[in-house]
């Protein structure tokens, strides 16, 4: 019996490991996808347009003017969040254009409150009461 398992053990060895590489190397293929450059750029120009605008959102006078529109703070992060990219990069360009000082925050604002009241209106949300 210890000569058939010591001549059957290898066999079973190397056809185990020649039976598994079909797997392992479709899984290293499809977990190795490459991403291009332009792909990686614009990934980070979409996080850092969303950062841009959460920077705006995180001045006191905003949240000041945020609470007394009755909108929560919370929401709105989320809200930038849920931002696609196109949306963001527009939303930080708005921002860009703005001029400086108190206009801006109101600016600031005034973009928020449409792109709240834009989803609300879709249905998309249910922040006003006053869009059904």
């Amino acid at each position: 019996m210890k000569k058939i398992a010591r001549f059957l053990s290898p066999i079973l060895i190397a056809f185990l490991i020649l039976g598994s590489l079909p797997v392992a190397a479709a899984q290293a293929t499809a977990a190795s996808e490459l991403i291009s450059t332009q792909q990686a750029l614009q990934a980070d120009q979409a996080n850092a347009d969303r950062e841009r605008i959460l920077d705006v959102l995180a001045r006191d006078d905003v949240q000041r003017q945020l609470e007394l529109q009755g909108v929560d703070p919370q929401e709105v992060k989320d809200r930038v969040a849920a931002l696609s990219d196109a949306e963001a990069r527009q939303m930080a360009d708005q921002l860009d254009q703005l001029p400086a000082g108190a206009s801006s925050v109101v600016g600031a604002l005034l973009v928020i409150f449409l792109v709240l009241l834009v989803t609300d209106i879709l249905g998309l949300t249910n922040v006003y009461p006053f869009t059904r």
